[in-house]
Order: structure tokens, then C-alpha cells, then sequence
């Protein structure tokens, strides 16, 4: 397989504070590429970068071979960059499947009418399709975990980044998510998932990248990572 994503070198500060530090990975197209860490390890930050809502101070974002770095989040949108939030951000007056049309039209640039079929496609692939007509405002946490997920995919990504979908949820919840998320990789969808939920990362991701005070500590198998000395460290910490 070739890559799709590749992060060149890249770094982010807010002041003294390195969020990113010269971090260097690559994505293969049709990956799901889990991303763990720490809090502050730099993982939203990351996301943020890739999907353009900040700029680097230095680095690439090579997308398809392309440097999109200092390219703004509605352009990588239409190009086939899309993310979900940790904290759902709906439109809650406004029904599932008219959030979902929102993508559709503004972010992938269909039709309403290509647009009403897309949507409808995903409704059923996301378990939505009973709630199609339902004010977002009174869903549960669940409906709108799933929603964010839909949304995303309602833009057509080449790439999705998910923002911990599974916080929050039951393990039988999880479950249905990493079935959502392996179907949508069966569609060509290349996937980075950030998440603290350890049976996600253990069952969803291909591959995953450790992330710790901004720096890339450990890429590899899922089982390699989490027996990983390193790795246990920052999560433990020293035995004594």
C-alpha cells in the first residue's frame, strides 16, 4: 500500500509550551493508525494540525504527496481531510439528517439531491436511520458520539480523524463503534483514532503511534506497544 498521510518534522508551540516537537510519521492508505498518549502528550494538537484548524511553526503535512500544512480546514475538507470532536459539536436545532446534509452539500460540495441518497447511506452504516428525523438536542450520548462519526463521513474523507468517539460509552457500546469504524476502512477510508479507551486500541487500530510530550516514543503492532517498556512507563511509571 502507498501513504496517504505523512508527517514531516512537525512542531507547534503556544508559547514555552511544545505541544508538537518534531514529530515524523506516515499513514498508509486504508490504515486505521490508533494514537495514544498521556494527557498533554500533544494528540488534539496533532489533530488540529493535520486537519488545519492551527499552523505549524515548522514541518510538512503531506497529503497524497501534496504539502498541505498551511492549507486552510475547509479546503482540506473538500480535498478529503474530516474529523470528529471529543466533545460532539451538532447543530442541536436542527434534525440528524439535516447535520448530516450539512456535509454533504458544504463539505463534500454535492447536490441536495445526491446529497439525500449519501446521507440516507450513512444513516444506516452509523445505526441512525430510526433517528433520521429526530431533533439533535434530545439525543443521547451515544446517538451523538454517532453523529459525529456520520457527519464526518457525510463529507466524503480520504482521511478521518477520530477524536476519542469511545469515551463515555459501555464496552458493548465500543464494540458497535469498532464495527462502524472497520466498515468504514472496508470502504477505503484511511482512519487516525486518538482514544484512551485501552480495548479500542487493543481491537480497532492496525498500527499505533505513542505519543509523549510532543514527541513520537513508539510506532508499531497494538500488542508490541502496550509491552512495550516505554510505554508502560509513561502510563505506570517507574516501579519504584
Amino acid at each position: 500500500m502507498s501513504d496517504i498521510l505523512e508527517i514531516e518534522s512537525l512542531s507547534k508551540s503556544f508559547g514555552k509550551v511544545r505541544a508538537v516537537h518534531d514529530l515524523s510519521f506516515k499513514v498508509e492508505k486504508g490504515e486505521i493508525l490508533g494514537i495514544i498518549g498521556p494527557n498533554g502528550a500533544g494528540k488534539t494538537t496533532l489533530f488540529n494540525l493535520i486537519s488545519g484548524e492551527i499552523r505549524p511553526d515548522t514541518g510538512h503535512v503531506l497529503f497524497n504527496g501534496e504539502d498541505v500544512a498551511q492549507t486552510r480546514t475547509h479546503k482540506k475538507c473538500r480535498m478529503g481531510i474530516a474529523r470528529t470532536y471529543q466533545i460532539p459539536r451538532p447543530f442541536l436545532n436542527m434534525a440528524v439528517f439535516e447535520n448530516l446534509l450539512v456535509g454533504a452539500i458544504y463539505g463534500a460540495g454535492r447536490s441536495y439531491r445526491d446529497s439525500r441518497k449519501h446521507c440516507i447511506e450513512i444513516l444506516e452504516k452509523t445505526g441512525l436511520s430510526a433517528k433520521s428525523g429526530t431533533l439533535v438536542k434530545s439525543l443521547p450520548l451515544l446517538d451523538r458520539k454517532r453523529l459525529e462519526l456520520a457527519k464526518a463521513l457525510a463529507t466524503d474523507p480520504k482521511v478521518l480523524l477520530v477524536d476519542e468517539v469511545a469515551g463515555g460509552l459501555t464496552e458493548g457500546e465500543v464494540e458497535e463503534f469498532l464495527k462502524i469504524i472497520h466498515g468504514v476502512r472496508k470502504e477505503g477510508v484511511t482512519v487516525l483514532w486518538v482514544e484512551h479507551i485501552v480495548m479500542a486500541m487493543t481491537k480497532g487500530p492496525d498500527r499505533l503511534l505513542v505519543m509523549n510530550f510532543g514527541r513520537r516514543l513508539f510506532v508499531g503492532k497494538p500488542d508490541e506497544a502496550f509491552s512495550s517498556p516505554d510505554v508502560q512507563k509513561i502510563y505506570l511509571g517507574d516501579e519504584d
